[in-house]
């Protein structure tokens, strides 16, 4: 085994700029790539706490991106132990962690606002569907049944380009992230601080659900109402 492979294979990384590309998983005992895995470190008061963005200073341990393995890896005491000196566990780690990953993507859709790679509102979320602009939509988890539907059909009149389709965000939320009051519907432009925005949305998924976290809505097909309650309705 060269040295690389050994250092896959530790429990404990280097630190939050070692940059790799796999990271052994110390609940499933796998190797697997960083973007399916979530970093915990130790915080100075010796409780364990999720660096769901990879900064955090200090070496880390990884385990497999979905809240049941992290459950487990609590239950068995796997966690703990891999940072192999004491640490404490919150009561509440798991929730903790999924706050964190969901303020994560809010904090990159609040970018991509920032960006102007966010049109709010429903007509202009129509548009940009309508111009094949967009390459997301965003419904407010409390939006109205029609709103949402009139939209999905402007989907399915294209469905050579199958879209995400995002509901976990709040009204609330939506207005907080992009700095504007009642948002309820909007639609996400191409560009780097949307791809983020995405691939975190994506990891929320995937805890949440245990799932691959890469839903589409394949308009014309019927899978929007088939996707999950992130990516379109359950």
């Amino acid at each position: 085994m060269n040295v690389a492979a050994r250092d896959i294979d530790g429990e404990l990384d280097d630190g939050p700029h070692a940059r790799e590309r796999a990271r052994l998983c110390v609940a499933t005992r796998t190797v697997c790539p960083v973007a399916d895995l979530i970093r915990f470190v130790v915080g100075p008061d010796g409780e364990a706490v999720p660096d769901v963005k990879c900064k955090l200073p200090g070496r880390g341990v990884w385990v497999t991106g979905t809240r049941a393995a992290l459950e487990d890896a609590i239950k068995r005491k796997v966690l703990a132990r891999g940072f192999k000196r004491d640490v404490r566990l919150p009561a509440d780690l798991a929730a903790r962690t999924e706050r964190l990953l969901q303020q994560a993507a809010l904090d990159a859709l609040g970018i991509a606002g920032k960006a102007g790679l966010v049109v709010a509102g429903f007509s202009k979320a129509a548009a940009a569907l309508e111009s094949e602009e967009a390459v997301a939509l965003l419904h407010a988890a409390d939006a109205s049944p029609e709103g949402v539907r009139k939209l999905d059909a402007v989907l399915r009149r294209h469905p050579e380009k199958p879209l995400p389709v995002i509901e976990f965000l709040t009204s609330a939320q939506l207005d907080l992230a992009l700095g504007r009051p009642n948002v309820i519907h909007a639609a996400l432009l191409a560009g780097s601080a949307s791809d983020t925005f995405l691939s975190r949305s994506r990891r929320l998924e995937r805890y949440r659900t245990g799932g691959a976290g890469d839903r589409s809505n394949q308009a014309g097909k019927g899978s929007a109402e088939q996707a999950s309650p992130l990516y379109g309705r359950a």
